[in-house]
């Protein structure tokens, strides 16, 4: 039985059947969860594609082997998925230090149609500068406001991503876009950034 990758059983739902040798629930939890690890990755790993790529896929790896252990209402199928894509990110961050291989590559790539050259070019200059602003956080700060302004996680499923309290995720939210602030802003103008007024 096949399953609509967005509609039908929940993502624990999905991991037990998966558990129980259900391939079609693998595919549906797949399609579900993949691109949101991957995108995470990309952002925690200043956008570099390949290593998000490996990420993504190691992260899958380690959800199939642990399917047979999964306990059903203990925590998101997302939210485990998150922590352990925040590990390996931090475990590649720290290889790249050692090896001082911080500098940024390209910009990733937009789909094709639509913007302008003009608009392509100022495009990739914005997330150039907010991959480059990201990557100046501290790792903890930077966990925390891509998980709840990019990725659009709530307080508490972050707090359980990053093993800490809500008030902890609320404080390393509130530094990390006053750092993000402090860090874009010579360039705010230039980059059509335009500042919320509040740093919380």
């Amino acid at each position: 039985m096949a399953y609509d990758a967005e509609a039908g059983p929940s993502d624990e739902a999905l991991m037990v059947l998966y558990a129980n040798g259900d391939r079609h629930a693998a595919l549906a939890l797949t399609q579900r969860v993949t691109p949101r690890v991957l995108a995470y990755a990309a952002r925690m790993l200043a956008g570099d594609r390949a290593e998000a790529e490996d990420v993504a896929q190691e992260t899958m790896l380690r959800l199939w082997r642990m399917a047979p252990e999964w306990r059903q209402g203990e925590t998101k199928v997302t939210t485990w998925a998150y922590r352990v894509a925040t590990n390996l990110c931090i475990d590649r961050q720290r290889s790249r230090r050692r090896k001082g291989q911080m500098a940024l590559d390209d910009a990733p790539d937009l789909a094709d149609g639509g913007p302008t050259a003009d608009q392509r070019l100022q495009d990739n200059h914005r997330v150039a500068a907010l991959e480059a602003a990201l990557a100046e956080l501290p790792d903890r700060q930077r966990q925390a406001v891509v998980l709840r302004h990019i990725e659009g996680l709530s307080n508490p499923e972050i707090a359980a991503v990053m093993e800490i309290g809500v008030e902890a995720v609320e404080s390393l939210t509130a530094r990390g876009k006053r750092s993000l602030a402090a860090v874009l802003s010579g360039q705010r103008g230039a980059l059509g950034y335009e500042d919320d007024g509040h740093a919380g």
